[in-house]
């Protein structure tokens, strides 16, 4: 069944035995956002198309979030874009966006552990988490590790919201934010980034 057929967290709750709890575990580590990186944001808001379908989501409003954080984990971890994630007909399909640890063998090697999931929604933001959370099982269970924690993001590029999954602990972060607070979204998404870097 493919990741997109998980509708709920409650669908996938039910189905994998996961607790849920909503609570807020993101400590904001401050990260400074280039001037450069707010006025070709302020450009595509002002003058682009950005929120037309979730492709267009992706690329012009999650993926440039995304990368400008990573640039400073790229030596320990590997941002994939697009990329087939497969434990069992259960759990398959292809997430949005996964960040792994850098293989040894190069950036063109899709290697475990993985740490991070994100999911692009047009305001589905339920159905998103479905999708998500079953990325999330199925990424603990390649991983074949139970104290690790894994990261989820689900965001219609505007609003983010967060989660982890730990054992058979599913917390989803109870402060969302948005794009508009450039700064705190930055400090939001670079304690995830510090968090899978501190797990390697």
């Amino acid at each position: 069944m493919p990741f997109s057929s998980y509708k709920s967290i409650g669908a996938v709750a039910k189905k994998f035995l996961l607790k849920y709890v909503l609570s807020d575990y993101i400590t904001e580590l401050e990260l400074p956002v280039k001037e450069s990186f707010k006025e070709e944001l302020d450009l595509l808001f002002a003058e682009g198309v950005v929120d037309n379908s979730e492709n267009a989501i992706c690329e012009n409003l999650i993926y440039p979030v995304l990368k400008e954080v990573w640039k400073n984990y790229r030596t320990k971890l590997t941002l994939w874009s697009h990329e087939s994630l497969d434990y069992d007909e259960d759990l398959c399909g292809v997430p949005d966006y996964i960040v792994t640890k850098r293989s040894p063998l190069g950036t063109i090697i899709f290697d475990k552990p993985y740490f991070l999931t994100v999911e692009a929604k047009q305001d589905k933001f339920e159905e998103g988490w479905g999708q998500c959370l079953a990325e999330m099982v199925a990424v603990q269970r390649l991983n074949d590790e139970l104290t690790q924690t894994i990261f989820g993001i689900v965001s219609n590029g505007k609003v983010w919201q967060f989660g982890k999954l730990e054992a058979d602990v599913f917390t989803r972060n109870k402060t969302f934010y948005t794009i508009q607070e450039l700064e705190k979204l930055f400090a939001a998404v670079n304690y995830v980034f510090r968090h899978c870097e501190l797990q390697i």
